[in-house]
């Protein structure tokens, strides 16, 4: 009797050793892998403050071109200076100081491009500033004309230049939080807002991103930078085929100033004043950058406001955006 007894008991142990051994397992692999996860949390922490140091040696480097480039040519912009150059996919393995595990794969590059921002159309140009809540007749005339220049609906013009009327008469700036009781039209603070305005879908906004921006104030269209699709809405009853026609020609001889691309215009088309906003100078640029460092990415478009002081050149970011 005693032996089957004693067969159970051992029974009985060897189940409570295993069980006890497969929860001594469970909790150890447990802590293992949060460990593990805590471990890796902190790798990307670490991954992406490096991207961010990285951005801003590069927005570091772009302003110092941007000064440079007002130097030489005291504000004129145009699409033959360095700042126009995109810079390719730079790889900066051996600059980026990192711990690096045996025999992993360890990537760090560096792209990215200067635009001119007033080479688009400045939605803010719409709303006349010396009459709060109203539409400036000049450019709304332009932008309705960007619209077809764009195959896109005219009739959508007035409603935009309404809505962008509206909001700068209630906040100011498009930089100031808006407050009210919620029926009141949101500042614009970039061309995705345009959503808000009855009748625009993702795709119209889609076609305008390229050619529209919303900057903290009214500027003017560059023309030696401009798409011929901008410079044919400047001038009224120009065509686009008119304006490829002065894209070629500031290729070989760009506008020094406002007065000589006023003087080209009327070589070219006898009669015509341009009423909107134009300059051959700019104060405002667009960097893109992209950067990739191992398994971390950063997309990021920064504005960057360029002003000539009395002790030199100055550029400053305005804001960065991340995508």
């Amino acid at each position: 009797m005693r032996m089957p007894r004693l067969s159970r008991q051992r029974g009985v142990a060897v189940v409570t050793a295993l069980l006890l051994t497969t929860l001594a397992v469970t909790i150890v692999a447990s802590l293992f892998w949060q460990q593990q996860v805590q471990v890796r949390s902190m790798e990307n922490q670490r991954l992406h403050l490096q991207t961010r140091w990285i951005l801003r040696g590069a927005l570091d480097w772009a302003r110092l071109i941007l000064r440079q480039d007002g130097l030489d040519n005291r504000g004129a912009v145009t699409l033959n200076g360095v700042w126009a150059t995109p810079l390719a996919e730079t790889r900066l393995d051996q600059y980026v100081e990192r711990e690096r595990l045996q025999n992993e794969s360890y990537d760090a590059s560096l792209s990215g491009q200067i635009q001119d921002a007033q080479s688009r159309y400045n939605l803010i140009n719409l709303a006349d500033k010396n009459t709060p809540g109203q539409k400036k007749k000049e450019e709304l005339q332009m932008f309705t004309q960007l619209l077809v220049n764009l195959q896109l609906n005219p009739s959508l013009a007035p409603l935009i230049a309404d809505y962008v009327a509206q909001s700068q008469a209630i906040s100011g700036t498009p930089n100031q939080p808006l407050s009210g009781n919620g029926e009141e039209p949101m500042p614009l603070m970039r061309v995705e807002d345009l959503l808000a305005v009855k009748g625009i879908d993702a795709n119209t906004v889609e076609k305008l991103r390229d050619f529209v921006i919303v900057l903290p104030v009214q500027t003017p269209l560059n023309v030696n930078t401009a798409p011929a699709e901008l410079l044919a809405a400047l001038v009224p009853d120009a065509t686009v085929s008119h304006a490829k026609a002065w894209v070629e020609f500031r290729k070989r001889t760009p506008f020094a100033d406002k007065e000589g691309f006023d003087r080209y215009l009327k070589e070219s088309m006898p009669d015509k004043v341009v009423a909107a906003a134009h300059d051959a100078k700019s104060t405002y640029f667009l960097v893109q950058s992209r950067i990739l460092l191992d398994r971390a990415a950063l997309n990021a478009q920064t504005l960057i406001f360029r002003e000539d002081q009395n002790k030199g050149w100055r550029a400053s970011v305005v804001w960065t955006r991340e995508y």
